[in-house]
């Protein structure tokens, strides 16, 4: 049943039995010309051919003489032959093509002079351009490891901390951090995942089996020799041994149970306990003696000694779940193989001791310049240093060199943490055969569970 429609029904605002019209859609003053909106002088009517027909319409169907002026849109030729420039709405329809780089070079000098002079049209090709950022999906979208210390470092420096952590620490800071952050990502099933832990013992490699879960275990009783010497609470107890592997030992043996996720907790906890303590006890602290039974390091030296087994044993774990886990930074990794190349005439006389290595050569008194091996360490991190061969106590010299290795930064690493043999070290060798593989075998004999 259909009502009688009012008269003038197809003007704007008309009314179908008392519901208002939808008026039809309108361009936007964007895609119009500027010409197009721009207040200008009004039209004067056309002047009327003879028969009452406009003057342009009886011209219409005439031949445009040649040279005569392009169209009003400006798609046809300008006065002299030259095309005229694009449109508004030619170039508004360009800036997606512009954005992904898809327009010709005629194409794309036009859009960007058009963008110098139109707001609009600047302000839409900014968003397209982020956009087509986004499109990308080739990234990583792990996050970096580093990016941690990177924020901490960009905001100490604009506004720095009242009690700063001194630069002998921040290798341990930052791969305890590092590791922390591995562990948030994983799984409560993979805190069971098997790890296999590497060293070396004599001529022997070393396996031991345990569990990610075990390995950070093994990190904070081995970190307890640090606390304790800080006059911190020890988590084997007061009596407990100093030796690393009887203290790792006692920890898995008197375990109840398998560790698992909960361990985190606490080993994170001491780890800030540690680098809270350094900060405040003063500059004087790094030279506090802090023994590992068989042995003594200052506490600068032992906090290093740390993030250097922090970052091989978190590299296990990122192997064991699958993780991508980078080296430590350049300048971190460079102190870590100087505390290495500074400890190793002292286990090279120890394995002599044992009847490991060739009797020294030359014996010079302490402190004296005597037969050395050139150690150069290439990649990030890297550097050369003098190894004493005869006696801890002499003294590197480039004079004195009678061998040299080289290889790269994480392969030396690596060999001191006991996960590359000596055999297997990619090293570049050079001189004193005997000089040689004894180094390489003390860089393996500084490793330990």
């Amino acid at each position: 049943m259909n009502g009688p429609r009012d008269s003038g029904g197809d003007g704007d605002g008309e009314e179908v039995r008392g519901v208002p019209r939808i008026p039809s859609p309108r361009a936007a003053a964007d895609d119009l010309r500027p010409e197009a909106y721009r207040p200008g002088p009004r039209p004067v009517p056309p002047e009327t051919a003879p028969g009452g027909v406009p003057a342009d319409a009886a011209d219409a169907s005439d031949p445009a003489p040649e040279g005569a002026p392009g169209t009003a849109d400006g798609s046809g030729p300008a006065a002299g032959g030259t095309p005229a420039p694009p449109s508004h709405a030619v170039l508004k329809s360009l800036l997606g093509a512009w954005a992904l780089s898809a327009c010709s070079a005629e194409e794309t000098a036009a859009v960007e002079e058009h963008l110098g002079d139109c707001a609009p049209c600047a302000e839409e090709a900014l968003r397209l351009r982020d956009a087509v950022g986004l499109l990308h999906t080739d990234r990583d979208l792990d996050l970096d490891p580093l990016l941690r210390f990177r924020v901490l470092e960009n905001c100490l420096g604009r506004r720095p901390a009242r009690i700063p952590v001194p630069g002998w620490a921040d290798p341990y800071d930052a791969e305890t951090a590092r590791l922390d952050a591995l562990l948030r990502d994983i799984g409560d099933s993979e805190w069971h995942a098997p790890v296999r832990l590497k060293w070396f013992e004599g001529e022997r490699r070393m396996i031991r089996r345990t569990t990610v879960a075990g390995v950070i275990g093994h990190l904070m009783t081995v970190d307890g020799i640090v606390a304790g010497a800080m006059g911190l609470d020890d988590p084997l107890g007061p009596h407990a041994p100093l030796l690393p592997a009887a203290r790792t030992m006692a920890f898995w043996d008197t375990t109840a149970l398998p560790p698992t996720g909960t361990i985190r907790e606490p080993w994170r906890d001491q780890s800030h306990d540690l680098v809270r303590t350094v900060s405040f006890a003063g500059p004087a602290a790094a030279e506090l003696s802090v023994s590992y039974g068989s042995f003594a390091l200052p506490l600068r030296d032992a906090l290093l000694d740390r993030a250097f087994e922090c970052w091989i044993h978190a590299d296990d774990i990122a192997d064991a779940v699958d993780y991508p886990y980078a080296p430590p930074s350049g300048a971190h990794l460079n102190r870590m193989i100087d505390l290495a190349a500074r400890l190793l005439p002292a286990a090279l006389a120890e394995r002599r001791r044992a009847g490991l290595a060739g009797p020294p050569h030359h014996l010079v008194a302490a402190g004296a310049p005597g037969r050395s091996l050139h150690l150069e360490v290439e990649g990030s991190g890297g550097g050369s240093w003098y190894i004493a061969l005869d006696s801890p106590a002499a003294v590197g010299s480039p004079d004195k060199s009678v061998a040299q290795v080289a290889l790269d930064g994480v392969e030396f690493c690596k060999l001191v943490a006991g996960h590359v043999s000596p055999e297997e070290a990619a090293a570049g060798q050079d001189g004193d055969r005997e000089a040689i593989r004894d180094v390489l075998f003390a860089a393996a004999a500084l490793s330990r569970l």
